[in-house]
């Protein structure tokens, strides 16, 4: 999709310096779970623009992005972000990424930090579709953590970890041959795919989404 205008419906705090803003889905726009979309603002009188992955499991008339910050040096387009309010407009485009859920009847979410953020909206569109899934959460300050009730209470499974040695142990006690999906930072990226490989699985069958 070209760039649309559309507005902000809500911003809420979803846990520690983590925001969760709602859009109005612009017309033509339609986007899985696990994609991300670029947002752009003038800003200083420069148009800036940032990349963020959908975190609601549709895009039916709303759809969600999950945003963190530095609440010490978040930098001009956080603030900007941060400071939008129910009926403000923001500029989108896309969907992008090729690395998002398609119905797989089982998967397996890893999850490091923001990777939350498409890892919640995965597992309740697969619980929605009545599809299995298992989320695997690293972040020693977890957000999004009443979604993550939801889907344990819906069904799903899901370990929230405090500290990366954990996760190896997660994902041989959780990894079945299900579709992998990996979304985080790099450094958690080659930790969650060398457990998965050690699980016996296949890194390369993976979808794999980094954050930077």
């Amino acid at each position: 999709m070209d760039p649309a205008v559309t507005t902000v419906c809500a911003v809420s705090d979803v846990g520690p310096d983590t925001v969760a803003i709602e859009l109005a889905t612009p017309d033509g726009f339609s986007a899985q779970p696990g994609q991300f979309v670029k947002l752009t603002a003038t800003l200083d009188g420069d148009d800036e623009s940032r990349f963020y992955t959908v975190s609601s499991p549709d895009t039916n008339d709303t759809f969600e992005l999950t945003v963190s910050y530095d609440p010490e040096d978040g930098g001009a387009f956080s603030e900007y972000l941060l400071g939008l309010s129910p009926d403000d407009t923001v500029t989108v485009a896309g969907p992008f990424g090729s690395d998002f859920y398609e119905e797989e009847s089982r998967s397996l979410v890893l999850a490091g930090g923001p990777g939350v953020g498409p890892a919640v909206g995965i597992a309740e569109a697969a619980l929605r579709d009545g599809n299995e899934v298992t989320v695997v959460y690293c972040d020693d300050a977890p957000v999004h953590e009443e979604r993550l009730s939801a889907v344990a209470a819906a069904g799903g499974e899901g370990y929230v970890l405090a500290d990366d040695s954990e996760v190896h142990d997660a994902v041989a006690e959780s990894y079945d041959g299900q579709q992998v999906f990996v979304y985080g930072f790099a450094d958690f990226l080659d930790l969650a795919t060398a457990a998965v490989e050690a699980a016996g699985g296949s890194a390369e069958d993976a979808k794999v989404e980094n954050f930077g």
